[in-house]
C-alpha cells in the first residue's frame, strides 16, 4: 500500500514553524528513550513478578531450568509464575496494540476495542458455552476441555468481527462513523444475550460465568504463552506495515484517499488485527479493562502522535501495566487472589480521568 508519510503530529495554531520542526526532530529521540525505559521497566517487573508471592523464590531456583524434575520453589517459578508473568506481558501487549489501532482507526483517543463489539462477542460465546451448551462441553474429552472455553470465545469474537464488517459495508459503505455505530449495536445485542444466559443459569454456571468475566491470568501455561506470543508477533508485523497509512488517516479519510491510501482495505485490515488480538486476550483471560485505553494514551503523551512510534510503544506500555496489575492482584490479599480485571478497573478509571484532565488543560479547556 503506497502512502505519503505525513508528519508525526499536527502543529497547533500559533506555534512557529521552527519550533514545530525542532519538536519533530526531537520526537524520534523521545521515542527511543521511552522504548529503552519501557524495556528496562518491563524486565524489572518480570523479575519482581517471578520473585514475590506465597512461596519465596531465590537465585538458586533460576538455575534449576535444566533439571528434569523441578520441585518446591523451582517448580513454582518455572511452571507457574514465569508462564503467568509472560502471559500477562503478552496479553498486555496485545491489548495495548489493539487499543492503539482502534484509536487510530476512529481517530479518537477514547476509542477502545470494545467499541467494535469484539469483546462482547467473546463474552457472549463464553456465556452460551457455560450455560446453554454446558452439557455438550462436558462430552469433550478431558484433555481438550481446557481449550473449549477459549476456543468458543475466540470464535464468538471473530463472528462479531465478520458480522460487523459485512453489516457496516451494507448499511454505511465506506463510513468509519457507520462502522462505530454498527459496532455499538452489535455490542448491545451480544450483551443482551449474555443477560439472558445469566438469567437462565444455575448457581454453579452463574459463578463460573461471573468469575470468568472478572478476568484472571491464573490459567497461564507455556502452550498458551506460545499461542498469544505468536498472535502478538503477527499483529506487530501487520501494525508496522500500516503505521504510515494510519498517520495519513489521522488527517481525514478524504486526505488519506488523496495520498494513495485505500481506506476501505485499511479498515478491513485494522478490524481483523484488532479482532485477533482482542479475541485471544479475552478468550484466555476474560475481561480486562482499561489497558487498551490507557497504554496508547500514556504513550502519545510522552512520545507524540506518530503511529510508527505509538504502536510498538503501546505494546510495551500495555505489557508493563498488566504485568504490574497482575503482580498486585496475586499479592495484595495473599493467599487469596483478586481478579485482575477488578484491579485494572479500580486503578485505570481514576488514572484515565486524570489523563483527561491533563488533556483538557493542554487544549485550553475546562476540566
Amino acid at each position: 500500500m503506497a502512502a505519503v508519510l505525513p508528519g508525526p503530529a499536527s502543529t497547533p495554531p500559533g506555534v512557529p514553524s521552527s519550533a514545530a520542526a525542532a519538536a519533530e526532530r526531537r520526537a524520534p529521540q523521545r521515542a527511543r528513550r521511552l522504548a529503552l525505559g519501557l524495556g528496562l521497566a518491563l524486565l524489572a517487573a518480570l523479575l519482581l513478578a517471578c520473585s514475590v508471592g506465597a512461596v519465596r523464590v531465590g537465585w538458586a531456583d533460576w538455575a534449576a531450568l535444566l533439571q528434569p524434575d523441578k520441585t518446591g520453589a523451582a517448580h513454582v517459578l518455572w511452571e507457574l509464575r514465569l508462564p503467568r508473568a509472560l502471559l500477562a506481558a503478552a496479553v498486555g501487549a496485545a491489548l495495548g496494540l489493539a487499543g492503539a489501532l482502534a484509536q487510530g482507526l476512529f481517530r479518537n483517543p477514547l476509542a477502545d476495542p470494545g467499541l467494535l463489539g469484539v469483546t462482547s462477542g467473546a463474552v457472549c460465546a463464553a456465556a452460551l458455552v457455560l450455560t446453554v451448551f454446558a452439557a455438550a462441553a462436558l462430552q469433550v474429552p478431558p484433555a481438550w476441555r481446557l481449550w473449549v472455553l477459549p476456543a468458543s470465545a475466540f470464535v464468538g469474537a471473530l463472528a462479531v468481527c465478520f458480522t460487523l464488517e459485512r453489516v457496516a459495508r451494507w448499511l454505511t459503505p465506506g463510513s468509519i462513523a457507520g462502522l462505530l455505530l454498527t459496532g455499538l449495536a452489535l455490542n448491545a445485542l451480544a450483551m443482551a444475550i449474555v443477560g439472558l444466559c445469566t438469567y437462565i443459569a444455575n448457581d454453579e454456571q452463574l459463578r463460573s460465568l461471573s468469575f470468568w468475566s472478572l478476568g484472571s491470568l491464573a490459567g497461564g501455561s507455556w502452550p498458551v504463552v506460545g499461542v498469544i506470543t505468536a498472535a502478538v508477533a503477527l499483529g506487530a508485523w501487520q501494525a508496522r506495515r500500516i503505521a504510515a497509512a494510519l498517520n495519513a488517516l489521522a488527517l481525514g479519510e478524504a486526505v488519506a484517499g488523496h495520498v494513495g491510501v485505500d481506506v476501505q482495505h485499511l479498515r478491513t485490515r485494522l478490524i481483523t488485527v484488532v479482532a485477533l488480538l482482542s479475541a485471544l486476550a479475552v478468550a484466555w483471560c476474560g475481561l480486562i479493562g482499561f489497558i487498551g485505553l490507557m497504554a496508547p494514551h500514556l504513550v502519545r503523551a510522552a512520545a507524540g502522535a506518530d503511529q510508527r512510534a505509538v504502536l510498538p510503544l503501546s505494546m510495551g506500555a500495555g505489557a508493563l501495566l498488566l504485568l504490574l496489575a497482575d503482580t498486585a492482584a496475586r499479592t495484595v490479599a495473599m493467599p487469596a487472589e483478586v481478579p485482575v480485571g477488578i484491579l485494572t478497573a479500580l486503578i485505570g478509571a481514576p488514572v484515565f480521568l486524570l489523563l483527561l484532565r491533563g488533556v483538557a488543560r493542554q487544549q485550553g479547556g475546562h476540566a
